[in-house]
């Protein structure tokens, strides 16, 4: 089942609630997407930690086959 661009958002909002954060359907097919998150949380964090945090708000959706989101090209950063 595809999900909804508001939905990844949702979810990654629900974890980083100041942060701005843009979501694009890559293929217009709902299984496809790139999201720019960028959150003073970040701050002094690598780029893998940041990613996993990110990731970690998805609650499982992108685990494994059955996951609800088959490809997230994922941007973070602290603000500048």
């Amino acid at each position: 089942m595809a999900m909804e661009a508001q939905e990844i958002e949702d979810l990654i909002r629900a974890t980083f609630p100041d942060a701005t954060i843009r979501i694009t359907d890559l293929a217009g097919d709902g299984n496809h997407f790139a999201a720019e998150v960028i959150d003073e949380s970040f701050r002094g964090q690598n780029r893998v930690q940041q990613q996993r945090a990110v990731y970690a708000a998805l609650k499982g959706k992108m685990d494994g086959s059955q996951g609800e989101l088959h490809a997230l090209a994922l941007t973070t950063k602290a603000p500048d």
